[in-house]
């Protein structure tokens, strides 16, 4: 018989101790640590396993000149944000992972491909029932012969449906919820999570079945479970977005099989998620009036340029110490480029309050776009509004320069493609850069003061 050894595990780090601890000495967060069931194998267990004894089914070396890599074409959705996202369609046999904050929208989107994919699909759910996915599908409008629902807990029984039914795409809603047979546990803990993940990626890499996988993520924003999920599988993907927005952002933060810097958004509507293929019509206010305090910025958010409009307000501070609020962008940033305006141009912010906000709810960490918000908060400051038609992208640094960013030429065409007449640039970016091409005045500047001769001085 084999032996039963308890142990405890943390929750968020996978750290082991022999008894239960309150705080966790490898991540130092309190009240992680779980029980689990450890079955210790015998000696003639452990002999029959032995690599003195090499099973002859067992896979042998091969040479690497003699591997014929396999030339099947990708499972490409009718989601083209999510095709972009992982590369240009769904590979054969791997396995993907999808986190994200309860009720951002993970089940929808997949059961929207799933529904729509010419495909046979599996959906297995272990927090829904058969009614409330037919409900979800009836909101959403989909309702495909292909897709098959399945709702269970039993790894063991989902592979062998999984087995008979030989699906295009297999969908598991959620790791959290899966237990396996052959570990001892309550299922969500560290080692059912690892031991349904790993029976998953064999059942994919021997059936070259893709299968994608919908995590639960801590509150700090990290994908619950083990560490290793996120090594075993082919690629990571984050649902990100602000439930009181209508945007939401799937980002890439693993793909073996392509970019990690792609990007899709998605608007999420009463009948399900739709894509948004153009992005900056829709982060532009439609203005009636010019007002200060708004400027627009080229960016480059993973592959794909997009324009968004910059808010700031600027005000006398009615308390003692001013207020410094950023919503969407690095409030140390935004003190930064304060200071430089302080210390290089002689603009007075110390006694002002200074509100800034990226349109749209989207957060933003390229650097280009502190040309934008320099000139925003310009504005604000000066009450001078900014024409419509005018739009930025250059990095400011700490004695006022105007740098170089990257990838200007796709900046540039974008804002062309949306009619604007002026960008504002760095010198720099000049070099080797056809200005032909582009209908669009470019006006490059190295320096803030430039920037507000051009723009603010009468």
């Amino acid at each position: 018989m084999a032996k039963v050894k308890k142990t405890f595990s943390c929750s968020d780090c996978g750290a082991m101790s022999p008894k239960w601890i309150g705080k966790c000495p490898a991540c130092g967060n309190w009240n992680t640590y779980q029980e689990e069931i450890i079955t210790k194998l015998t000696k003639q267990e452990e002999k029959k396993k032995s690599w003195k004894q090499p099973d002859r089914n067992a896979p042998k070396p091969i040479p690497l000149k003699e591997i014929i890599p396999t030339s099947k074409d990708r499972l490409v959705t009718p989601d083209n944000e999510l095709n972009r996202v992982l590369g240009g369609g769904i590979v054969g046999g791997s396995i993907v992972l999808i986190g994200g904050q309860p009720g951002i929208g993970k089940s929808t989107l997949l059961l929207q491909v799933a529904t729509s994919i010419e495909a046979k699909v599996l959906y297995v759910s272990g927090e829904e029932s058969e009614e409330q996915i037919k409900m979800r599908a009836n909101r959403i409008g989909k309702n495909h012969d292909n897709c098959y629902i399945l709702t269970e807990t039993n790894s063991s029984k989902i592979l062998n449906h999984a087995q008979q039914l030989q699906p295009d795409l297999l969908v598991i809603d959620s790791i959290q919820t899966l237990s396996s047979p052959h570990v001892e546990s309550t299922p969500g803990s560290i080692s059912q999570v690892r031991e349904c993940a790993g029976e998953l990626q064999r059942f994919a890499k021997e059936t070259n079945i893709p299968v994608f996988l919908i995590g639960h993520i801590t509150k700090d924003g990290s994908i619950a479970g083990p560490k290793l999920l996120e090594h075993i599988v082919d690629a990571v993907l984050q649902f990100e977005g602000d439930q009181h927005y209508t945007y939401r952002i799937l980002r890439t933060t693993k793909n073996r099989f392509g970019s990690t810097d792609e990007m899709g958004i998605y608007e999420m509507l009463a009948n399900g998620l739709r894509e948004v293929s153009n992005p900056s019509e829709l982060l532009l206010s439609q203005k009636d009036e010019e007002l200060s305090g708004s400027a627009v910025a080229a960016t480059i958010e993973g592959m794909r340029p997009m324009l968004i409009e910059t808010q700031a307000l600027v005000s006398t501070a009615v308390y003692g110490t001013p207020q410094r609020t950023a919503t969407g962008f690095d409030l140390r940033r935004l003190s930064m480029l304060l200071a430089v305006l302080e210390k290089r141009c002689g603009f007075l912010y110390g006694q002002q309050d200074v509100f800034l906000n990226m349109a749209g709810g989207l957060k933003v960490v390229d650097p280009a776009i502190d040309l934008s918000i320099v000139s925003a908060l310009i504005s604000s400051l000066e009450d001078i509004s900014i024409p419509s038609s005018i739009c930025f992208a250059g990095e400011v640094g700490l004695s006022g320069e105007i740098r170089a960013v990257s990838r200007i030429d796709q900046r540039i065409q974008e804002a062309d493609k949306l009619g604007f007449k002026q960008i504002f640039v760095s010198k720099y970016n000049l070099k080797g850069l056809n200005r032909d091409k582009f209908d669009i005045e470019i006006i490059d500047i190295g320096k803030i003061e430039e920037l507000y001769r051009l723009l603010f001085e009468v």
